[in-house]
């Protein structure tokens, strides 16, 4: 099989896997904890890939999905932040009363080798936490592994035991491929336009009005 080939069918076994995701996790929208969402402000608290390092001006994931949705969604991002850290500041992000929280943590948890358990019960933390202030939460999965991915299920369990929407794999058929990224772990415009457009898929579903 070509390069080409190989690549068309890992976007669309990618497609395929997002949109059965999809349909089980926000297709049913009313399962969703704090469903339909309060008044009040979207926030995305993450590390790098949320504060935009290796996107230009105006092309990172907070700002590619305030033009999706017409509104701001507020960046919370901290280049280098694990879920641990992500936890210790929460109480700037809660202090926002968002309507909707976006959390995208776990990257560095993976690189600095922090135990899986202990990550998953820092990200338990923060969704119960900001479910707990109102907030409608959504949790963009991250890979946990280049060969084997150590944290798919625990986000699929995740999501499932907190009542939050789901876009799995941010980065799938993205990193590794030269045309959609800035570095070895970072998009360029291009690849955060491709997960802005995962996001936004599940961000207004969440946001609409039953």
């Amino acid at each position: 099989m070509s390069k080409e080939k190989l690549a068309l069918a890992i976007e669309i076994a990618v497609a395929v896997i997002f949109v059965v995701c999809a349909y089980l996790v926000f297709g049913r929208s009313p399962d969703i904890r704090n469903y339909p969402p309060k008044a009040g402000p979207m926030v995305f608290l993450g590390d790098s890939l949320v504060r935009g390092v290796g996107a230009s001006p105006g092309n990172d994931l907070p700002v590619l999905l305030s033009r999706v949705v017409g509104e701001s969604v507020e960046n919370f991002g901290v280049s280098g932040d694990t879920s641990a850290m992500g936890l210790a500041r929460l109480d700037s992000v809660i202090a926002r009363e968002p309507a909707v929280a976006l959390i995208l943590l776990g990257g560095n948890d993976y690189l600095q080798k922090v135990p899986v358990d202990e990550t998953f019960s820092n990200l338990k933390s923060i969704i119960t936490r900001l479910q707990g202030s109102g907030a409608v939460v959504i949790v963009i999965g991250i890979r946990g592994g280049a060969l084997r991915d150590n944290f798919e299920d625990r986000f699929e369990a995740l999501v499932a035991e907190t009542g939050s929407a789901y876009v799995p794999d941010a980065l799938g058929g993205i990193i590794g491929d030269g045309r959609y990224m800035s570095d070895a772990v970072h998009p360029n415009d291009a690849g955060y336009s491709r997960i802005a457009e995962r996001i936004a898929r599940v961000l207004k579903s969440v946001t609409k009005r039953p």
